[in-house]
C-alpha cells in the first residue's frame, strides 16, 4: 500500500496534458516495459543524468513508485550520473511534498538517504553515483536519458540493452531564486505525470 498523500498525488496527475510528440518520446519505454512483461522478465531502468543529483533521482523514484501503484512486477529503478556529486535537497523536498517519507542514512558530502513510499516495500536507497557504478546493474537494463547533457555527452552506455532519451529541463536553473521551491515541485510533478502515462499503458 502506498502512503495516502502519494496515492492521491498519483490520482491527480493529469495524463491527457501530455501532448502527443510527448508520447512518442516516451513510446520506446512502454515499449520496453511491455516485452519485459510479456516474457516475464526482470524490468531493469537505470535513469541518467548528468551529476545524479536532480532529475535522475526524482525519474527514478516515481518510476518505481509508479510501477507499485500499477502493480507491475519485478521492476527495479536505479539512477546514475556521468560524475558523482550528491542528491540535491530542494529534489528530496520536492518528494516530500508529495508525501514521500525521507530519511538521511549518512552525513557525508554525498550523503545516502532513504527514500520511503510504502510501509510493506523496501525503501529507494538515494545518493550520488556514476550511472556505471557497482550498486547499478551492468547489464540487461534501460538506460533513460533525462538530460540533454548526459545524453549529448553519452551516446553508448556500455551493457544498457536499450538507450532511451527522456529528457527534462533542469531545476537547477532556478536555484537560490523565489521560484526553487515551486519549479522542483513542477519537475517532480512532469516526471511522475509521464511515468504515471508509461506505466498506465502496461498490459500485464
Amino acid at each position: 500500500m502506498l502512503y495516502k498523500a502519494i496515492e492521491a498525488e498519483i490520482e491527480n496527475l493529469d495524463i491527457s496534458s501530455i501532448s502527443e510528440e510527448r508520447k512518442k518520446t516516451l513510446q520506446p519505454l512502454v515499449d520496453f516495459i511491455q516485452e519485459k512483461v510479456n516474457t516475464n522478465s526482470i524490468i531493469n531502468l537505470n535513469l541518467i543524468c548528468t551529476h545524479n543529483s536532480r532529475r535522475s533521482h526524482l525519474s527514478q523514484v516515481w518510476a518505481q513508485t509508479l510501477a507499485h501503484y500499477f502493480e507491475i512486477n519485478k521492476v527495479f529503478c536505479y539512477s546514475g550520473g556521468t560524475e558523482a556529486t550528491a542528491l540535491f535537497p530542494s529534489a528530496a523536498e520536492a518528494l516530500t511534498t508529495s508525501g514521500f517519507k525521507i530519511e538521511k542514512l549518512s552525513t557525508e558530502n554525498n550523503p545516502v538517504y532513504a527514500i520511503i513510499y510504502s510501509d510493506v516495500t523496501h525503501p529507494i536507497i538515494g545518493f550520488s553515483k556514476t550511472y556505471d557504478a557497482d550498486f547499478n546493474p551492468s547489464t540487461e537494463f534501460a538506460a533513460i536519458m533525462t538530460c540533454s547533457s548526459a545524453d549529448a555527452g553519452c551516446p553508448f552506455i556500455p551493457g544498457a540493452e536499450k538507450r532511451i532519451p527522456i529528457t527534462y529541463e533542469d531545476p537547477k536553473a532556478f536555484d537560490n531564486t523565489p521560484q526553487q521551491a515551486e519549479k522542483y515541485k513542477e519537475r517532480s510533478i512532469q516526471i511522475a505525470t509521464e511515468f504515471k502515462y508509461v506505466f498506465s499503458k502496461i498490459k500485464k
